[in-house]
């Protein structure tokens, strides 16, 4: 297998970090999984509480400023450096920019063998789950649904609108096994 790094992209609630679990289950190497979700834990408080950070409106919109643009590049580079060190990756991010935050990742990623993974599920259903889970801001799921798909080019896509996040895993590490 010659694939570097997995990067899944969808909207929030969409089914991504369940289908990480299960790549890391399946793909027959080790895999770490980094997703925007960690970064953003792992930043201080203070960075949802200013403009220069990221916010989280009430009806699901979401804002970055450039103190969070700088850290998260700051990250990629990072995860970038562990994979040119031999580690194979897993991403579960939201592209809230579409394409434009694709292109940022690819220009991290020069040189390596990265296999783009878009995880697509029905607007309502993913509203749902926000609601069943309870911690994210309503509206947000609806809100990225489509639009983190945006000016995206996949080599593969799954919808967990039906699909079981076990049979998404299998399909993406198919093609992940294919590309070697």
């Amino acid at each position: 297998m010659t694939t570097q790094v997995i990067v899944l992209n969808g909207g929030s609630s969409a089914g991504k970090s369940s289908i990480v679990r299960h790549l890391q289950a399946v793909l027959p190497q080790p895999w770490l999984a980094f997703g925007v979700d960690s970064l953003i834990e792992a930043m201080p408080a203070s960075m949802q509480t200013s403009d220069g950070g990221i916010e989280f409106a009430s009806d699901g919109g979401v804002a970055v400023g450039p103190e969070f643009v700088a850290l998260q590049a700051a990250w990629m580079e990072g995860i970038a450096a562990m994979v040119r060190a031999g580690a194979r990756v897993i991403i579960d991010d939201v592209f809230l920019g579409g394409g434009a935050s694709q292109q940022r990742w690819q220009r991290v990623f020069g040189g390596l063998d990265v296999l783009w993974a878009g995880v697509k599920c029905d607007s309502a259903i993913a509203a749902e789950r926000e609601r069943a889970r309870g911690d994210r801001v309503t509206g947000m799921a609806a809100r990225q649904a489509d639009a983190v798909h945006e000016g995206v080019a996949y080599d593969v896509v799954v919808d967990t609108t039906q699909t079981e996040s076990l049979v998404c895993a299998k399909i993406i590490a198919d093609h992940a096994r294919q590309s070697g």
